[in-house]
């Protein structure tokens, strides 16, 4: 595939995932009356039986010995198994308590945050316009805990560990479906023993509520597969920094449904809150904008450079010519040696 071909590949993947994203704070509240630490084991647990399922039928299993072999890129799969299980739990949690809004808000600053990872971790070098997206964005977190009493944590924690996630996914450089079959074997076992021990305790929703609600457990498999797929097949395709642009389709229909659907409060402070993030955003997005252009203008002038340069033998070879018509003398040919 063409490097332009692999960049449209990664945008679409990006935008199936983030807007399978945006829409599944309709789903979790479905699994009631399970709990959020069921529902996650139930997603590690049902997650691995799909992508092993679909690796079967692919007949995809070359680059397990490749990873068995990579100590490092092992510890990378093994660091994003853990925080994307931090990461569904809490937005589970989130979800089923009534708090779709500052779920939404941690996916609004993953952004900002994968930025400050990007200088803290990789020793990028900021502009101007990204240091006052960040500045704005710190500004937002200090009104929104004011106005909350407290630090909003479940933001922190989504917009922290899905940042660390993108990253570990990054360095690994997997393809979605393999990374995907190597995190949840790896978080299967612990999962799969919690199932275990919760129905030996009689405290398990599942095979309790009618079948119906075992199906839709077990649909959490593909719930949680399909995007993660989609966001680790744009991963390895796309800058971080244009997954951080995508990810606002997202957070604004998590935004909308918490408002619109849910009916969750907004009162003035988490407006101001909200607002200055927005702002942040608009100011990242203004930047990246201006830089692509500066990066396209760059690129033409290249091409053009080189272009000329290609066309400068032709003009000297064409010189003698021009001076042969003009009455200039030629130089003579060269006699041969004996």
């Amino acid at each position: 595939m063409t490097s332009n071909g692999n960049q449209r590949a990664g945008l679409l993947y990006a935008i199936g995932a983030y807007g399978m994203w945006g829409l599944v704070p309709l789903f979790w509240p479905l699994l009631k009356p399970a709990g959020a630490t069921e529902i996650l084991a139930h997603r590690m647990t049902w997650s691995l039986v799909v992508v092993a399922l679909a690796l079967l039928v692919l007949k995809r299993w070359a680059w397990l010995r490749g990873l068995l072999r990579d100590p490092r890129k092992l510890g990378l799969v093994a660091l994003a198994a853990v925080v994307i299980s931090v990461n569904w739990g809490v937005y589970i949690w989130s979800v089923n308590t009534g708090r779709v809004i500052e779920a939404s808000l941690g996916y609004f600053i993953n952004p900002l945050v994968t930025i400050a990872i990007g200088v803290l971790l990789l020793k990028e070098r900021l502009r101007p316009a990204q240091w006052a997206a960040v500045g704005v964005g710190v500004a937002a977190v200090l009104v929104l805990a004011i106005g909350y009493g407290q630090p909003p944590w479940i933001s922190l924690v989504l917009a922290f560990s899905f940042a660390t996630y993108g990253l570990a996914k990054k360095k690994a450089n997997i393809d979605g479906l393999e990374s995907l079959a190597a995190e949840t074997a790896i978080l299967f076992l612990p999962a799969l023993g919690y199932l275990v021990w919760l129905t030996a305790q009689g405290d398990a929703a599942f095979g309790t509520e009618g079948v119906g609600h075992m199906a839709l457990l077990a649909a959490s498999g593909l719930v949680t597969a399909v995007p993660l797929v989609c966001f680790g097949a744009a991963a390895i395709r796309v800058p971080l920094s244009t997954l951080g642009l995508l990810q606002y389709l997202g957070p604004i229909l998590q935004f909308l449904l918490g408002v619109l659907y849910f009916r969750e409060e907004m009162p003035a402070e988490r407006w101001a809150g909200f607002g200055l993030v927005w702002l942040a955003l608009m100011v990242l997005t203004w930047d990246a904008f201006r830089a692509a252009r500066r990066t396209s203008r760059a690129a033409e002038a290249l091409r053009a450079e080189a272009l000329r340069a290609a066309a400068a033998p032709v003009l000297v070879e064409v010189e003698p010519v021009k001076q042969a018509r003009a009455g200039a003398p030629t130089p003579a040919p060269a006699e041969p040696t004996a």
